[in-house]
């Protein structure tokens, strides 16, 4: 391994400065907790007896003689999300597996998941970000119990993962591993999903060959196969220690999936006889900003400039999205996945996955090496990838070179001199834009700018014909404490219309775009929140805007006295149906977005 990068070591020594007190404050309620109430030893008779009172005969006994491990599952399976479908049959091979090292393991508790493929462009995503502390708090609750030695997390897809995340690190004492059901086979291609998507957005194609599509797209169990937030979800838990490497993109059904899934069952086990590590081992600093590096590196999902921030909060580390910023001006962009390309994570796979993907870094010193992980000790055993060997799993180095650099590149022919992600400032707040998928000639773009209050206002202005000229959209009161900020993503195909009519087309909100942001310049994320009497509650149609995603500047053209005296817009909406008036709180105390969006207080 190369010389860690000096501007990283800056990062991360800065990181650790800034989150020494509430990294302490973390680990000593940790601390507390393992003192105070160690697993199944701080129970009485009863409350043991409760705990294993519908397990078999064998497991009962072992469960109180308390000489072995006895794993929580928390699971978010369900038939909604294709990529939870087959978490179903995971508890039950989890036991056996446990049970033939002598161990137990026993479903803590099922959590919420919610598809935002499903709920795009209606109300339901207002839960949708929402849902990541619910399930937060739903994991909190499963190992409540006090029952388990150890934790199994399974879960694929956005906010899940998130939610999971930090729920499990409120109980950082004991071991936990991540897993997931991995990617559903590639259906038609990318490029035509999206062609169908923009020729209905012109009328061009009907509603049946729009369906025809999507379903020859999203058609079998498993995660859909672009390169959104729940593929980025999984490299992320790779990347940090708390997923086996090469875990993440094998397909369900295939046999190394289940040894994949024994293995780490084994691995948690060993962990807890150890007694030498839990999750707060091994979410450090450096894994966090090694989480950042990989994100930037792939080219991933917008969402993790929320989800990432609030996930290091919950194990006491502060990260900004000064941070993002500083690290994306030195790393290299090495993938092009849809929607920074053409092909899907089966492709990426195929390719060297990721562990080329983690060598290349490792090798260029962009990746911290003193780190623990499921594996022990640094990172060199994530360059390895897993193979099947007599129904075993086994580590083979066999992966050398990329087999698609149009896919996935060595450090020598990055794509892009920087990472994908880019900090935007200026006279309207701070926000995000991802570049990665935007051609540089659209990377510019000054305009006169059209207000709307919600999606739908966008679509009926584009169909029509109100916006065929150079505009920039903005879509305001689309933030966390407005109506939860949803995703913005089904309006990409109007604004990519707009684009290849020659127009200059740019979207700014203080909502969520979508991992699958595209070729359209997108400011999201705005903070603070026209809600919250952000500034782009004082703009008003026909100003002109300026986007600069290559400075990171975004700004309204006007004097500032003049802006600054404008009254702020003041826009009501109903937030009570379909349970909606339920997560009135979560508006009301949500921090902002640069803050990661969290109701929580860490």
């Amino acid at each position: 391994m190369s010389t860690l990068n000096s501007t990283l070591a800056r990062v991360t020594d800065d990181l650790v400065a800034r989150s020494e007190s509430s990294r302490q404050e973390y680990l000593r309620r940790l601390q507390t907790s393992r003192d105070q109430d160690p697993p199944r030893q701080s129970l009485s008779c009863g409350n043991l007896a409760h705990g294993y009172a519908a397990c078999s005969s064998d497991d009962k006994q072992t469960i109180r003689l308390m000489q072995s491990g006895n794993i929580g599952i928390v699971n978010a399976y369900n038939d909604v999300l294709s990529a939870h479908q087959p978490l179903a049959d995971y508890p039950q091979l989890i036991r056996k597996y446990a049970a033939e090292l002598g161990s137990t393991a026993q479903v803590a508790g099922g959590v919420p998941a919610m598809c935002d493929g499903v709920t795009q462009g209606r109300v339901g995503m207002e839960l949708s970000l929402f849902s990541r502390d619910v399930i937060a708090m739903a994991t909190a609750v499963s190992l409540s119990h006090n029952m388990f030695d150890a934790a199994l997390c399974l879960g694929t897809c956005d906010k899940i993962v998130p939610g999971l995340f930090i729920g499990a690190l409120q109980f950082g004492h004991l071991p936990v591993a991540f897993f997931p059901a991995g990617p559903m086979p590639s259906g038609i291609s990318n490029k035509e999903k999206a062609s169908v998507r923009q020729r209905y957005a012109e009328g061009k194609a009907s509603q049946e060959e729009l369906l025809n599509a999507e379903s020859a797209s999203y058609h079998s169990p498993g995660t859909c196969t672009f390169y959104g937030t729940a593929n980025t979800n999984q490299v992320l838990m790779e990347v940090m220690g708390v997923q086996l490497p090469g875990a993440s993109f094998v397909n369900p059904g295939q046999p190394l999936r289940q040894a994949l899934l024994q293995e780490t069952t084994r691995r948690l086990l060993q962990a807890n006889a150890s007694g030498g590590y839990g999750m707060a081992d091994i979410i450090t600093e450096q894994a966090v900003i090694n989480a950042l590096v990989v994100l930037l590196a792939s080219g991933g999902s917008t969402n993790h400039t929320l989800h990432l921030v609030a996930m290091a909060k919950a194990a006491g580390i502060q990260l900004s999205w000064d941070d993002f910023d500083a690290v994306s001006k030195i790393v290299p962009l090495l993938v092009r996945v849809y929607p920074n390309g053409t092909e899907d994570v089966n492709a990426f796979q195929r390719a060297g996955g990721t562990a080329f993907l983690f060598r290349e870094l490792r090798q260029a010193g962009l990746l911290h090496d003193d780190v623990r992980t499921l594996m022990g000790e640094g990172l060199e055993a994530y360059e390895l990838a897993p193979v099947l060997s007599d129904g075993e799993v086994q580590w083979s180095d066999r992966i050398k070179e990329s087999a698609m650099p149009e896919v996935l590149s060595p450090m020598s022919q990055p794509f892009a001199p920087e990472g994908g992600l880019k900090l935007i400032n200026g006279n309207l707040g701070r926000g995000i834009i991802k570049i990665s998928a935007v051609k540089p000639e659209h990377r510019y773009v000054k305009a006169p700018c059209r207000i709307f209050n919600d999606q739908l206002s966008l679509k009926e202005a584009f169909e029509n014909g109100e916006l065929d000229r150079d505009v920039i959209a903005v879509v305001r009161f689309q933030g966390p404490r407005a109506c939860g900020m949803p995703e913005l993503h089904q309006l990409t195909p109007f604004l990519g219309v707009l684009q290849d009519r020659g127009f200059q087309v740019a979207l700014v909100t203080d909502g969520r775009m979508s991992g699958a942001s595209g070729k359209v310049p997108a400011a999201i994320h705005l903070a603070p929140e026209a809600d919250s009497g952000g500034p782009l509650a004082r703009l008003r149609d026909g100003d002109e805007l300026e986007l600069d995603a290559a400075t990171g500047r975004l700004q309204v053209l006007l004097d500032a006295q003049e802006f600054e005296q404008r009254q702020p817009v003041q826009h009501s909406q109903a937030n009570d149906t379909l349970g909606r008036n339920l997560f009135t709180s979560f508006r009301t105390f949500v921090e902002a977005s640069d803050q990661g969006a969290s109701t929580f207080r860490f």
